[in-house]
């Protein structure tokens, strides 16, 4: 089993390049899950991992350890290249403290809208041009956790492997059906599936909980600054708003979505 002390190796200055560049893993194809549970999430999501570096005095609290016991661990197939690497390495690649030991190479997916595959009448969540991975992953960790049936990110600023989507989504970025899009595609995308869209907005609204979500049901937001844009507002059956209380007239986007997308559960009885 090939083992690396060096930080200086060509496949470490490699995994390095995908870790901070957007640029790399789009060119590559690749991109890197730091992380037990979001291997496993990978896996079952059906993402491809071609290697994984293993610092087993982390995963394992010892030096010594067999391939095998790490494939079962993670969940991983027969095929997948396991690599040991020191702490020093492991420390060198490591994007946040606290992880099990574990750094995989996975083989992006074409998130296209022709691959979702929805439900008699489905909910989804649109996200127009979010600007943070963190809140990307947010949104994605809302969408698991509503158990909606996609999300339809907008035209975004981050690429959806960037290592603080994946974070702060807790790996449900492998798990929640999603596609990227841009907005004409989008609206021409819910035209054709008799969808209707709601769009979360300040102008000419009506409150949130007094609409229909359980027919076929798309729910848009937009960024904190700006907004959704004209295309996706006019393209709405509805504007929405969930009323505010306070000084201020908005919320993080996250939790927008949550107050939108739960109320629509709780109209379909959250199945």
């Amino acid at each position: 089993m090939k083992y690396i002390s060096s930080p200086h190796n060509a496949l470490i200055r490699y995994a390095e390049q995908l870790q901070r560049k957007s640029k790399t893993r789009k060119k590559e194809g690749q991109f890197l899950i730091e992380g037990q549970r979001e291997i496993q999430l990978a896996r079952a999501g059906n993402f491809e991992m071609t290697q994984v570096l293993v610092c087993s005095e982390i995963l394992l609290g010892r030096e010594d350890f067999e391939p095998a016991q790490v494939r079962k661990q993670l969940t991983l197939e027969e095929n997948t290249d396991i690599i040991a690497v020191s702490s020093e390495v492991y420390e060198k690649l490591a994007y946040r403290s606290g992880t099990e030991g574990c750094i995989a190479f996975a083989k992006a997916k074409n998130p296209h809208l022709s691959q979702l595959h929805l439900s008699n009448a489905p909910l989804i969540l649109i996200a127009e041009s979010p600007e943070k991975p963190g809140n990307i992953g947010a949104l994605l960790r809302t969408a698991d956790a509503a158990n909606i049936d996609a999300v339809i990110i907008v035209d975004p600023v981050s690429d959806l492997y960037n290592p603080n989507v994946i974070r702060s989504s807790v790996g449900c970025v492998f798990t929640v059906p999603t596609a990227i899009a841009s907005a004409a595609d989008t609206i021409a995308f819910l035209k054709s599936n008799d969808i209707n869209l709601y769009a979360a907005t300040l102008q000419s609204s009506e409150n949130y909980d007094r609409m229909d979500f359980t027919t076929a049901t798309a729910i848009a937001v937009g960024t904190e600054a700006t907004g959704l844009s004209k295309h996706l507002r006019d393209a709405a059956k509805t504007n929405i708003i969930i009323p505010m209380g306070g000084a201020i007239d908005s919320m993080n986007v996250s939790v927008s979505a949550a107050v939108l997308l739960f109320e629509a559960k709780r109209q379909r009885g959250f199945g």
